[in-house]
């Protein structure tokens, strides 16, 4: 009976990481606790933990980098999956996705969001433009907070986990632009945010559409 018991131990231990994630206390992008500390804090051993992590790695949702610790990409198996699927897109093809989820997302947060989501903005727009000039890898990050934000406060969950799925290869498709172009958008980020706060569904939809429509153009051959 012993192989059985351990197998339960794994999946249940696997269990309790999955919550985590998808409970967003381990954010997308963030890094887990180390494996000494996941012993510690599941009370199991190391190679039941090791063990758990992987099956998570497996399923899309962890990712393990050399050196670094081991990072969330997904908050469920279905987006890790499209995440591996959305990883060797193009990058306008990534950029007109982007156009139909960040501008009906928009829409939808400047009719739903609270006070909680209007500080959280104003705080990750202002980390973004803080940090452009300094620190490019902070600037990013911030960046993709920053959209992310706009759909957490569509306050539609199914409409997250899938842009959550996206979010590696969005971060991606930036970092490849910003190597390219110094150029923040910042004025263009004020004014998204700013018609969300209001509450100005049409205002923010037509802002994140003129944004992203511009990347878009740039590419030769977009029509």
């Amino acid at each position: 009976m012993q192989p059985v018991r351990r197998t339960s131990l794994i999946a249940q231990v696997t269990e309790q990481l999955r919550a985590e994630i998808r409970s967003g206390r381990w954010a997308i992008g963030s890094r887990i606790p180390t494996e000494p500390e996941l012993t510690e804090l599941t009370g199991t051993g190391r190679n039941t933990v090791r063990e758990a992590v992987q099956a998570l790695v497996h399923a899309g949702m962890l990712e393990r980098r050399q050196g670094s610790g081991t990072y969330v990409i997904a908050a469920s198996e279905v987006g890790g999956t499209l995440g591996k699927y959305f990883a060797d897109a193009e990058e306008r093809d990534v950029l007109e996705l982007r156009l139909a989820l960040d501008t009906t997302a928009a829409a939808l947060a400047a009719r739903r969001r609270d006070d909680a989501d209007i500080a959280n903005l104003r705080r990750l727009l202002e980390e973004r433009s803080h940090h452009w000039d300094a620190d490019t890898h902070s600037a990013i990050a911030a960046d993709v907070a920053l959209h992310r934000a706009i759909v957490v406060a569509s306050h539609n969950a199914v409409y997250l986990e899938f842009y959550d799925s996206l979010l590696p290869t969005i971060e991606q498709v930036i970092r490849s632009r910003t190597s390219k172009s110094d150029d923040s958008y910042d004025a263009e980020h004020n004014e998204l945010v700013q018609a969300v706060v209001d509450g100005d569904a049409d205002r923010a939809a037509q802002a994140a559409r003129c944004f992203l429509g511009s990347l878009i153009a740039e590419y030769p051959d977009a029509r």
